[in-house]
């Protein structure tokens, strides 16, 4: 399994971000916001889980994928890190060769589950991620 490790400001590593991927700063993320069908809350789970697999051997970090729970019931969430858009713009190049990846997109088509998705590219400010919280006196 390949893991992702938070590394805190000034501990001697020269990069632009916290987390280090393989030696490898991971600077920017794709959040992927999906409007899906409320009734086809399982439909969607099992695209998710496919993408488990597939997103790492495309090249993609996968952070995770998250279902909605509490408030809203029709909005679901992706998060894939890359070291920069180039590495973004050849994950999706090894996407359109992946036989699973386009099996996913079928799935995705023809069962219908997705209503409306959209792609944000964002970068975490330095200090802000990763932090644990404070230990808390009852």
């Amino acid at each position: 399994m390949i893991a992702a490790v938070w590394v805190p400001s000034g501990v001697g590593i020269d990069v632009p971000v916290q987390w280090i991927l393989k030696g490898t700063a991971m600077t920017i993320t794709c959040i992927i916001r999906y409007q899906i069908d409320p009734f086809q809350r399982d439909a969607f789970k099992r695209y998710a889980q496919n993408w488990g697999r597939i997103i790492p051997r495309c090249g993609g970090h996968l952070i995770g994928y998250f279902l909605p729970h509490e408030g809203t019931n029709d909005v679901g969430w992706g998060l894939i890190a890359f070291e920069s858009l180039a590495a973004y713009e050849a994950y999706r190049a090894r996407l359109h060769t992946d036989a699973e990846a386009q099996e996913n997109f079928a799935l995705a088509q023809s069962k219908r589950f997705i209503l409306r998705e959209e792609r944000n590219f964002v970068e975490v400010v330095d200090g802000t991620l990763g932090i644990l919280p404070a230990a808390v006196k009852a």
